[in-house]
């Protein structure tokens, strides 16, 4: 009998305050549209179980910019204490049959669906890969692939860190996949994120 393939789902952090930007930068314009649609556009195009949007800090403009996507949200109300709150709402929020959660970050531009299905081809508990990180130059980035295996640890996080003392304790189980795109670092977090990404990307406005 053919082994079903893993369940998948996806977590996109959209709930930070965006303290360095001085505004909400998920809602930034970028290419026509808000900065969150177009990274919640290529993650739902990966095809994966579910996705989930974890929304705080102005969550009906964050819901709004991302209306008529088949998304589920989930509502951090201590979006103020940090990364690690969003992560913890999220995994909370998965159902019993999740195998793997994707967790992304809302403000990361160049993240696409090929990348996407690199990390979950190369997703294997049962084979010591039980989760699955993108590389390039020796450099991890986002986003990371974690295996049911880690939801305890990631519910215990704490503060505005994501799951980095994790990758510490774990690295004999953690997959690396190498990609030759500076994408996986790439997050806008302040005008000049924004800028450099625009004058990048040829989108002038």
């Amino acid at each position: 009998m053919t082994e079903s393939p893993p369940r998948i789902a996806a977590l996109v952090l959209a709930a930070g305050l965006s303290r360095r930007m001085g505004e909400n930068k998920l809602l930034a314009r970028v290419e026509g549209r808000p900065l969150v649609r177009r990274v919640v556009d290529r993650v739902v195009v990966a095809g994966l179980g579910e996705v989930i949007v974890v929304v705080g800090h102005q969550a009906g403009e964050v819901r709004q910019a991302l209306d008529g996507l088949p998304v589920r949200f989930v509502e951090n109300s201590h979006h103020a204490l940090g990364l690690s709150t969003s992560l913890r709402a999220g995994i909370a929020a998965l159902g019993a049959d999740v195998d793997g959660a994707l967790v992304c970050l809302g403000d990361m531009p160049d993240i696409d669906a090929g990348l996407i299905a690199r990390l979950v081809a190369a997703f294997a508990p049962e084979e010591g890969r039980a989760a699955v990180a993108p590389v390039r130059n020796g450099r991890r980035g986002h986003p990371v692939l974690w295996g049911r295996r880690f939801f305890p640890e990631l519910l215990t996080l704490s503060g505005d860190v994501g799951a980095r003392e994790l990758f510490q304790r774990h690295r004999g189980a953690i997959a690396e996949v190498t990609v030759e795109s500076d994408g996986i670092f790439t997050d806008l977090d302040t005008p000049a994120d924004l800028a450099a990404w625009r004058s990048r990307s040829g989108d002038l406005l």
